[in-house]
């Protein structure tokens, strides 16, 4: 008799990996769950509604997070070894907005980590970050010039953040300004579960004339406490074919240019 997605013991055994990949990576979509799992959207989300019933979980708007919900911050490290063919690809379609002579603003984050490394060949950039990562990727570019703007490091995902990185950040203006964050929505926008990042990515943003996002499909409807940047205030987004279409859709529709990278 063959076995289907709902029996008794295949739902523990899913929801035992739902909580699992929660507590890895903090927030997913119910997209992103579903295709780890291999199963349909409609059984995950059955399970998420079971699981927040006993209290094992919170579910957002597409998604579900662990208890504590998105307010908990992943490392860099824990980060790093997420969709990384995603964030590379992302990475190397965005770089195409980028030329010699340019000056423009990186935020933190393993995507414009990957960013900086494609961005060191350019004669002439001006990149100015808060990351001691994207600093430390274009360390070696002898015709690149990096600005960091000083403040309080945040050691979870090596970055200033405070007063003295956002009143800095306030004296900057470049065209275009490059954030990643934790989660993206076309109803709120990009958003972090931490109110000190989430000030200088507002400086970030404040600092450019257009935003451009990079976020992989893990990101994409997910809802964290902090809105840093509203969807009409995004310019570009570059993300990976296995993000939610309707978000994307609904971004796009809202005055996003959607950029969607090829393939893995």
């Amino acid at each position: 008799m063959p076995v289907v997605e709902g029996t008794t013991r295949f739902a523990a055994e899913r929801h035992e990996r739902i909580l699992r990949l929660l507590r890895e990576r903090g927030a997913m979509s119910l997209h992103t769950l579903a295709t780890a799992l291999g199963a349909s959207e409609v059984t995950v989300r059955r399970d998420l509604r079971a699981l927040e019933e006993q209290g094992l979980l919170d579910r957002s708007r597409g998604g579900a997070a662990p208890l504590g919900g998105p307010a908990r911050e992943p490392t860099h490290r824990q980060k790093a070894g997420v969709a990384v063919r995603e964030k590379a690809a992302i990475a190397e379609l965005a770089a195409g907005l980028v030329g010699p002579q340019d000056a423009v603003v990186l935020g933190p984050g393993t995507t414009t980590e990957q960013l900086a490394l494609r961005l060191a060949r350019l004669p002439g950039l001006s990149v100015t970050t808060n990351s001691l990562l994207v600093a430390h990727a274009l360390a070696d570019a002898r015709e690149v010039d990096v600005v960091l703007t000083g403040g309080m490091l945040r050691g979870s995902i090596h970055a200033m953040v405070g007063g003295v990185a956002e009143r800095f950040l306030a004296t900057v203006r470049v065209r275009r300004a490059f954030l990643s964050g934790n989660g993206l929505t076309s109803a709120r926008g990009l958003s972090t579960p931490s109110l000190p990042v989430a000030g200088v990515d507002q400086a970030l943003a404040a600092a450019a004339e257009e935003v451009v996002v990079l976020a992989d499909h893990t990101k994409i409807g997910v809802d964290a406490p902090f809105q840093t940047v509203p969807p009409e205030r995004i310019t570009h987004l570059f993300t990976d074919p296995r993000a939610p279409r309707d978000e994307l859709d609904a971004l796009a529709a809202a005055g996003t240019a959607v950029h969607v990278t090829e393939t893995p």
